[in-house]
């Protein structure tokens, strides 16, 4: 359309959908590797985030997203070939619980009511609907990706690079089988991460427990049969203190304090400080757990808390526990995390006492079983069955009916929960795949990496995160006991293998295509013996192979893989990994990686180690997956607060662009995305009867968390109700046509918005001028043959050109949203535009810098706002041009698209302090002309007379009618204003404005003078006091001196020159 038919108004539903068919039709957003290759471009490339196919996307993914887009678009126009892969993370807990739950809501049916290849199709076509969505919304949000290799972690090209990256670990040594406590969510029976557990306070109970203090005895010192009871006066003779207070000759006890009464089945040990004064007197004593009958040590070990009383230091006082402890441990190593490590340290003794360190007392559903290593059952087979909480209350009524139980006292503390199902998350004994990230090869090649400058955090704190977590890690359980995601590739047998199948598996191993071993693990009952179990792992593509083993007797694992794995994979499987492919060569190191802070160690660290393991050279010499990580803010709502489902305070992408649109919010998230980290979102409410935004009603939950109130009135109409996210969420309350669901937002946006519109105004007044413009320009236009606001325009652009770049580098995201607003707003808007008004239709070179300095800022706009910059650009691009020296606007490459087009380039010629001076006094005396024609309430079109002190007059002509076009002045003259006037004070010089009305308001003229000469007061005493401070004048830097001696002699004049005015108008009063 002709530039003059603009659309008044910038309705982004009008242009975004086109703008992006644009682009999609063009090709614009897909990399060619050869140009890489063939040394025509250099790469850069960004992989997306995968997010989980669990549900849409929300505002932290919008503000991810944005931030790699502001990114891609800019290296796009600095002439890099960019890739920014997109794709989606299958996400193996999450999506499974996610389906299960909905599986069971719709049909009453639970997973072991498929079999697993009908489950995992529930799951994929639950998946193909979500990664549809999530596409969706990432087009909607105007992301650059090359939607032509979009990936998902489980297509076939990133199946075949989990095998291989399995396969060689294996090979390497660097993949086991072993035995170890995990996180255990009982609900979906698998090993859970920790990024996938929540701790939550809960109120609960310590109790506490008398276990009776015996001597072992016989040849079965763990029998309850051979076991002596120890008397309170033997006690008493061992200096056992207090125990000559207790009766005599009954039998003695200690007494452990726990808040898991039901996992004393499966205790080992009692362990006690050995600083505690009662230590001494118990070694050689073992205690009998009763019920159970087994016998078991007393340890010393440091880690117990010893009791308040006992405490040595301040530290030790002051521990939460200490004022609940006994000083008495029960140590139960296969059901707490902290008591594995005290059995590790205590093995021998643990098993002197003729028992294992590790007895499970539990199935994997938490409930308590005797087929799962616990073998000395005896009186205690009341408890199996039982439900760990059933167990729990049972085994203190049972204490307290034979009088064991001597108190229980009320305590809040934290426990452990599965994020997927809110199951409280069980420390869980069993089988497990690792991989050894403690090797050299992965854990201190990710350092290496750090030390060497290799790899940059941005903000540069995180990398002592990333740092310390390879100095402190431990090996990653990469099993899963679930049905969706990468099979484990591994085929095991315990049979006996004639020579024929020996000499059958050396063969493939020499061929490459197996490697195996021998697993060693606990027999299936969890028994004392060994048994070997040998385990053969697959390459890829080697179908045949498996068949033949299946043959043989093997059997797959059932287990998959943790989703990190595939995910740690993504910057090579992505690329073609483990083929030889031109993407793999040309964007292999990537250029950035944005994320958040929490999966430094959980994604991050583990990339760096695969990517330098498996790459290149390998063996943890390979490259680095990519050379920079900027983590990014985390988005709250103005509580403070996570925003989350259940919370019901997060605020979705979608709704913001229909109201909003899509650069409105890439623009304000931008903006709000500065170091600290932390980003505060107020969340409102759409009121669904009305469109109104409102300020909801909020409620404090029992656990501490401020949310919407499930229902809210209409603020038209109170007889108008609507639910709220949170109240659907917690299942408070439906959404009805009569109580529609209200949906969140926030007035932040607006910023966004309203500078959208301000772009949009200003291009569309630039062009009205430009479309009726006349008269020809040279084809080069020497910048310092240009008027003055041309000359500071052009300074200003140069400036924020620079500023751009070095923000855009430093990562600086919001220094670049305020160098852009800037440069558009408060300069070109707000300033040249209204200062060359009046000379621009007849003036063809100011015609050609306003339509180059258009274009320039749309280019500099257009990676943070790219739908409106795209659809203005699609007029600007056809306007009369002129090239300007030192300022570089290279052509768009394909179908004229502002997306292909260069990044603008300043020289450093265009930067012209000369001019940027003499401007900034035109506009401080701008500025003080209007702040008295606003005080006087002139009229906007009234002119005005300006009275110059004669000194000033040489100055000021020079620069008149720029002056006067900009305030509305009718005179200049050095002449004193005949009557009432009201004057300024401009650099120290007292200056006047007459004709204003038919009287000044003197009364108003004296108030303004009075409150100008009480600022003036605060500032000269203010930097009096600074420069009477004879360690500042001494300390600073001579410059900062100096500017504040001139800041005070300036301050003074001023001060001086509106005393003498209000004088003057002092008979007014």
């Amino acid at each position: 359309m002709p530039t003059q038919e603009l659309p008044k108004q910038y309705r982004p539903g009008e242009h975004e959908s086109r703008i992006w068919e644009r682009w999609l039709a063009s090709g614009a957003f897909h990399a060619d590797p050869s140009r890489v290759l063939g040394g025509q471009a250099a790469p850069y490339a960004i992989l997306i985030p995968p997010p989980n196919v669990t549900d849409r996307l929300h505002l932290g993914h919008a503000l991810n997203n944005t931030l790699q887009d502001i990114l891609a678009r800019r290296a796009r126009m600095q002439g890099f070939e960019t890739l920014w892969m997109p794709g989606t993370d299958h996400a193996g807990i999450a999506t499974q619980a996610v389906v299960e739950k909905r599986v069971y809501a719709e049909e009453k049916k639970r997973r072991g009511d498929f079999t697993r290849d009908a489950f995992v199709a529930r799951i994929q076509a639950f998946k193909d609907e979500y990664e549809a969505v999530i596409t969706g919304q990432l087009q909607k949000m105007g992301c650059s990706c090359d939607w032509e290799r979009q990936r998902f972690t489980m297509d076939d090209q990133c199946a075949k690079a989990v095998r291989e990256a399995f396969f060689r670990l294996f090979r390497d040594g660097l993949i086991y089988r072993g035995k170890r406590l995990v996180n255990w969510d009982p609900a979906l029976q698998t090993a859970v991460a920790d990024d996938e557990c929540f701790d939550e306070e809960v109120d609960s109970f310590f109790y506490y427990l008398r276990y009776p203090l015996v001597h072992k005895g016989g040849e079965k010192p763990q029998s309850v049969d051979d076991a002596v009871p120890v008397t309170w006066n033997e006690l008493a003779r061992r200096g056992y203190p207090g125990a000559e207070h207790q009766p005599g000759e009954t039998q003695a006890w200690v007494t452990v304090a726990t808040t898991r009464p039901e996992t004393y089945l499966g205790d080992v040990a009692v362990a006690i400080n050995p600083h505690d004064p009662r230590a001494a007197a118990l070694r050689g004593l073992h205690v009998e757990l009763p019920l159970v009958g087994r016998v078991i040590p007393i340890l010393e070990d440091s880690y117990v808390v010893l009791p308040e009383a006992m405490a040595r230091t301040d530290e030790e006082k002051n521990d939460p526990k200490a004022k609940f402890a006994t000083g008495f441990l029960k140590v139960t190593p296969a059901h707490d995390q902290n008591d594995y490590e005290i059995g590790q340290r205590h093995k021998a003794e643990i098993e002197g006492a003729g028992h294992a360190v590790l007895i499970n007392v539990m199935a994997p559903d938490a409930s308590i079983s005797d087929n799962h290593g616990w073998t000395d059952v005896n009186d205690a087979k009341i408890f199996v069955g039982l439900t760990r909480e059933d167990a729990r209350a049972k085994v203190v009524a049972e204490f307290k009916s034979r009088g064991w139980l001597e108190a229980q006292r009320p305590y809040r503390h934290s426990i452990k929960h599965s994020d997927r199902t809110k199951a409280v998350v069980e420390p869980y004994l069993s089988d497990q795949w690792y991989v050894r990230v403690t090797d050299p090869r992965l854990a201190q090649a990710a350092n290496r990496a750090l030390h060497d400058k290799d790899l940059a955090f941005h903000p540069d704190r995180y990398a002592k995160t990333f740092e310390q977590w390879h100095e402190n890690i431990r090996d990653w359980c990469i099993s899963r006991q679930l049905w969706w995601g990468h099979r484990i590739p591994v085929w095991s047998s315990s049979a006996f293998f004639s020579e024929s199948l020996e000499l059958q598996l050396d063969q493939w191993k020499s061929e490459s295509k197996i490697d195996f071993g021998i697993v060693d693990r606990l027999g299936g009952q969890f028994a004392t013996h060994m048994s070997a179990t040998t385990s053969v792992c697959v390459r890829p593509g080697n179908d045949d192979v498996e068949k033949r083993l299946v043959e043989m007797g093997f059997t797959q694992d059932p287990d998959v893989l943790d989703t990190w794995f595939s995910s740690a994979l993504w910057p090579l499987s992505t690329l073609g990994w483990p083929g030889d492919t031109p993407e793999l060569a040309a964007f292999n190191p990537t250029s950035t990686l944005c994320t958040a802070r929490e999966i430094i160690t959980l994604w991050v660290s583990r990339m760096v180690m695969f990517n330098r393991y498996l790459h290149g050279e390998g063996q943890g010499h390979g490259p680095v997956p990519f050379r920079d990580v900027f983590i990014h803010a985390v988005i709250q709502d103005g509580q403070g607060q996570k925003m989350s489902k259940s919370l019901g305070n997060g605020v979705d992408p979608l709704d913001i662009i229909a109201s909003h649109g899509a650069d409105a919010m890439r623009f304000t998230l931008c903006h709000m995305t500065t170091q600290t980290q932390d980003v505060r979102m107020p969340v409102d409410l759409v009121c669904p009867h009305t469109d109104d935004t409102f300020t909801p009603k909020y409620i404090t939950t029992k656990d501490g968390y401020v949310v919407q109130a499930p229902i809210q009135e209409s603020p038209r109409d109170k007889s108008k109700k609507m639910v709220t996210v949170y109240g659907v969420a917690s299942g408070e309350t439906k959404a009805t046509p009569d109580m529609p669901l209200a949906k969140n937002t926030s007035a932040k946006f607006d910023l966004g918005r309203n500078f959208a519109n301000k772009l949009w105004n200003a291009a569309r007044f630039a062009m009205g001028i430009l479309a009726n413009a006349a008269g020809d320009a040279p084809a080069v236009i020497d910048p310092r043959e240009l008027s003055l606001p041309d000359r500071w325009m052009l300074s200003r652009l140069h400036d924020a050109v620079t500023s751009a770049d070095q923000a855009l580098k430093s990562f600086e995201f919001s220094v670049y949203a305020q160098v852009v607003y800037d440069i558009l707003w408060r300069d070109f808007c707000d300033w040249y535009l209204e200062a060359i008004k009046p000379s621009v239709a007849a003036d063809p070179r100011q015609q050609r810098v306003l339509a180059a300095v258009l274009d320039a800022i749309l280019r500099l706009l257009h990676p943070i706002m790219p739908f409106v910059t795209e659809s203005i650009y699609e007029q600007v691009r056809s306007l009369p041009r002129a090239q300007i020296r030192g300022l570089t606007l290279r052509e768009p490459g394909r179908d004229g698209l502002l997306c292909t087009a260069g990044w603008p380039l300043c020289d450093a010629s265009l930067a012209n302090a000369d001019a940027a001076a003499e401007f900034e006094r035109v506009r401080g005396l701008v500025t003080a002309i209007r702040e008295v024609r606003a005080t006087q309430n002139v009229h906007a079109k009234r002119l005005v007379t300006l009275h110059v002190p004669a000194a000033r007059m040489d100055a000021l002509l020079a620069h008149e009618s720029l002056v006067a076009g900009l305030c509305q002045l009718g005179q200049v003259t050095t002449q004193r204003a005949d009557g009432v006037s009201a004057t300024f004070t401009f650099e120290a010089a007292e200056f006047g404005l007459s004709n204003l009305a038919d009287a000044v308001d003197a009364g108003a003229e004296v108030e303004r003078l009075t409150r100008q000469i009480e600022d003036l007061d605060k500032a000269i005493k203010t930097l009096g006091g600074r420069l009477s401070n004879e360690s500042y004048v001494a300390k600073a830097p001579p410059k900062l001196v100096q500017e504040t001696k001139d800041q005070l002699a300036k301050a003074m004049a001023e001060r001086e020159a509106a005393a003498a005015a209000l004088g003057r108008l002092a008979p007014s009063k």
